[in-house]
């Protein structure tokens, strides 16, 4: 058992398990996203741009639901930034 370094992470730790489902089974990185393999699929455009860490400017354009949060949160992760 790990020693928490703060309150917080033992909060997370402990309310991890209890998290809705759709947050445990969201895609926490470029591999895990499916469906895409012509924008991030290997050797693809924009993921050798974030692989790179040189992200540009851009508008996600969907329907709710169809992953644009979760991209650029992956994206944000992915490069180290700060998603606001």
């Amino acid at each position: 058992m790990s020693v928490p370094r703060d309150l917080f992470d033992a909060a997370a730790e402990r309310d991890q398990g209890n998290a809705p489902l759709a947050d445990r089974m969201r895609p926490a990185s470029l591999d895990e996203i499916m469906g895409q393999d012509k924008i991030l699929g290997p050797g693809r455009a924009l993921r050798s741009l974030i692989e790179g860490g040189e992200v540009p400017s851009m508008i996600l354009w969907g329907p709710p639901g169809s992953g644009k949060t979760m991209l650029a949160r992956v994206i944000a992760k992915h490069v180290q930034a700060a998603l606001e």
